[in-house]
């Protein structure tokens, strides 16, 4: 009994990690993609493949080896989009909320330095564009919160830092 109660438990662990959250324009974005991937990439990396088998014996054919890597490449990311997109639960930001919600963009000062983040989704965070997921440590910290807090956020290499919300746009 206590294998089908831990089986059903990590099967609905496994359930809870697929769960993808997606702002409306992070949805956009990754149709976007998937279209531009299914159309006009897999046709160039076809007609790749068709030069490189002119140049005869595809066994040591470089360009063969490259197109045919960059379509494996492309075939998973297609997947990975598709998959994504038929799991994904689209949030949409209350547009008057004096709280942080996904979606929302955040103004703080992070030890002394003045940061504008926006919290989306893990399948739409990129941390070099001031996108952070709300899974992150800041990103959850900062969910719930409102201008004027302040508090502390323990990083994952366990450096804490200093937050304080300076602005909230929706």
């Amino acid at each position: 009994m206590r294998n089908a109660k831990r089986a059903s438990m990590l099967k609905g662990a496994k359930m809870a990690e697929s769960n993808y959250i997606l702002t409306p324009e992070g949805r956009q974005k990754l149709e976007e993609e998937l279209h531009y991937l299914e159309t006009e990439k897999r046709s160039e990396i076809g007609e790749r493949i068709k030069v490189a088998r002119e140049f005869g014996d595809i066994s040591e054919n470089s360009e063969y080896d490259d197109a045919k890597n960059e379509q494996g490449m492309m075939e998973a990311r297609i997947a990975e989009i598709t998959r994504i997109l038929s799991e994904a639960t689209v949030v949409s930001t209350p547009k008057r909320s004096s709280k942080v919600n996904i979606g929302a963009t955040v103004t703080v000062n992070m030890g002394g330095q003045e940061r504008v983040l926006t919290i989306v989704g893990a399948a739409e965070s990129d941390a070099h564009n001031g996108k952070i997921s709300n899974e992150s440590p800041i990103g959850a910290a900062l969910l719930g919160h409102k201008k004027g807090d302040k508090f502390t956020v323990t990083g994952p290499t366990g450096r804490e830092t200093e937050i304080e919300i300076l602005k909230i746009e929706h």
